[in-house]
């Protein structure tokens, strides 16, 4: 029986499983997206903020979870993601239920082998741009091609920042 992929390893396989090009750059550790985008050589923007978002639902029922790719620079618009989503209301789970939802610890979070095959909402204004998101580990950056990356989740895209 062979090990479950884990951290970067199933971000590279999930992005192959696609036809995905990705490519998965070591950093040193940051304090920060700020920090992050600095020891990249990239601007805030362009790092992408994975957020898991919990749907709330009846009491009982299972959690529903979407993705929100945010740039680094905005911060998500609950009034309008809510209004996309159509649901009234929507949070971010506590750092121990988004890995317990993902797989990945907040700071390392990605659609890309994910353990919930989840809808991704992605804000308008990453489109027509190479993003660097969370690559399943700390120290890690994936960079991707937005457009490509966006038509292999089939994630909406909507002013959600």
């Amino acid at each position: 029986m062979t090990e479950p992929l884990t951290g970067t390893a199933r971000v590279e396989a999930d992005a192959a499983a696609r036809g995905l090009a990705i490519e998965i750059v070591e950093r040193p550790p940051a304090d920060s997206l700020e920090h992050a985008a600095e020891l990249l050589g990239l601007t805030p923007r362009e790092i992408i903020k994975s957020l898991v978002v919990r749907k709330h639902t009846p009491e009982g029922a299972p959690s529903e979870y979407l993705f929100a790719l945010v740039p680094g620079d905005r911060q998500i618009s609950w009034a309008k993601l809510r209004a996309l989503v159509g649901v009234n209301k929507l949070s971010l789970p506590s750092p121990e239920l988004a890995l317990e939802a993902t797989g990945y610890a907040r700071g390392t979070i990605t659609p890309l082998g994910a353990y919930g095959d989840w809808p991704v909402y992605a804000d308008a204004s990453i489109t027509g741009s190479r993003i660097a998101l969370g690559a399943g580990a700390h120290g890690y950056s994936a960079f991707v091609d937005a457009d490509s990356f966006i038509a292999a989740f089939h994630a909406t895209v909507a002013d959600i920042s």
